[in-house]
C-alpha cells in the first residue's frame, strides 16, 4: 500500500507539471523561457540540498552530461508549447513521445519485441496524429506547439533512456540538474522580461522545487521496487490527471474527442507497454 501511496504521489507531481507550467505561462502571461529557467533553478536547489543531507556525491560522466543537455531539450520546449496547448491534451503528447522514444530506444538496443508491442505503438501513434491534425470539431491544438511538444518528450524519453542503468538515480539526477545551471541563467537572460504576477513565479517555482526536484527524486526511489511495466503503465495516468485538472482547475473544455483520443493513445501505449 506504502509503494502505491509513492507511485501515485510521483503521478500527481507530473502532471502538476504540466498544470503549472500552463498557469504559469498562459494565464499568468511569464515568460516560457523565464518560466523554464526558474523552474530549472528551483529543481537544482531542492535536489542539492537533498543531496547535502544524504551525503556522498556521485562521479561526473559523458552520460551525465548528455543526460543534462537531454533535461535542458526537455525543460525549454516544455515551457513553450504550454503557451497555447491546453494542460491535458500537451501531457498526452509529451508522454506518447516519452514511451514511443523509450520503446524506440530499447528496439535499437536490441531487445526483442513483438508484434503486439508494434501494433500499440501504431495504435498509440495515430491517436496523437489525430489529436496534433487539425480537422473540424479537433481540439484546440496548433501543430507547431505539439510538434514543440513533441521535442520535449522525445528529450525526456532520451534523459529516461540513459539513466536507466544508473546506480544512484538521485545523484544522477541532481548532477544533471546542477550541469544544466548555466543554461537555466541563460533562459532567465534571455526571457524578453522576467516581470510576471507574483502567481507566475509561484507556479514555477512550486513546479520546480517541489514538483520536479521532490517529484523527480521520489519517482527514482520508488522504481527499484516495481516492475519496469508497472512504471511504464503508471506514467499512462498522468495525461489522465492532467486533463482532469486542467478542466477543474483551469476552466479547459473536456470534450468527447479529447477523451476519445486519450483513451486511443494510452490504450495502444498500454497494449505495448504489457507486452514488455
Amino acid at each position: 500500500m506504502r509503494t502505491f501511496l509513492l507511485v501515485a504521489a510521483a503521478m500527481v507531481a507530473f502532471a502538476a507539471n504540466s498544470v503549472l507550467n500552463r498557469l504559469g505561462v498562459s494565464q499568468f502571461g511569464m515568460d516560457p523561457l523565464a518560466f523554464a529557467g526558474l523552474r530549472l533553478v528551483a529543481g537544482a536547489g531542492t535536489l542539492l540540498a537533498l543531496m547535502l543531507w544524504r551525503g556522498g556525491w556521485p562521479r561526473f560522466s559523458r552520460a551525465r552530461i548528455a543526460a543534462a543537455l537531454a533535461l535542458l531539450m526537455y525543460m525549454a520546449p516544455f515551457s513553450i508549447a504550454y503557451v497555447i496547448l491546453p494542460a491535458g491534451a500537451g501531457a498526452l503528447i509529451l508522454f506518447g513521445a516519452v514511451q514511443c522514444t523509450m520503446f524506440a530506444g530499447a528496439a535499437l538496443m536490441g531487445q526483442s519485441t513483438t508484434g503486439r508491442q508494434w501494433g500499440g505503438m501504431v495504435v498509440a501513434m495515430a491517436g496523437l496524429a489525430w489529436l496534433m491534425w487539425p480537422h473540424p470539431g479537433a481540439p484546440s491544438v496548433q501543430l507547431a506547439s505539439a510538434l514543440v511538444m513533441g521535442i520535449a518528450g522525445l528529450s525526456w524519453g532520451l534523459f529516461s533512456l540513459i539513466g536507466r542503468g544508473s546506480r544512484d538515480p538521485l545523484g544522477d539526477m541532481a548532477v544533471s540538474f546542477l550541469l544544466v545551471l548555466p543554461f537555466a541563467l541563460g533562459l532567465l537572460g534571455l526571457a524578453p522580461t522576467l516581470a510576471t504576477p507574483w502567481g507566475g513565479y509561484a507556479a514555477a517555482l512550486t513546479s520546480g522545487a517541489v514538483m520536479s526536484g521532490l517529484g523527480y527524486a521520489l519517482w527514482y526511489h520508488v522504481l527499484p521496487r516495481i516492475p519496469a511495466t508497472t512504471a511504464a503503465v503508471a506514467q499512462l495516468s498522468v495525461p489522465v490527471i492532467a486533463v482532469l485538472a486542467g478542466a477543474l482547475l483551469l476552466d479547459e473544455a473536456l470534450t468527447l474527442e479529447v477523451l476519445v483520443t486519450s483513451a486511443v493513445v494510452l490504450g495502444g501505449i498500454a497494449v505495448a507497454v504489457a507486452g514488455r
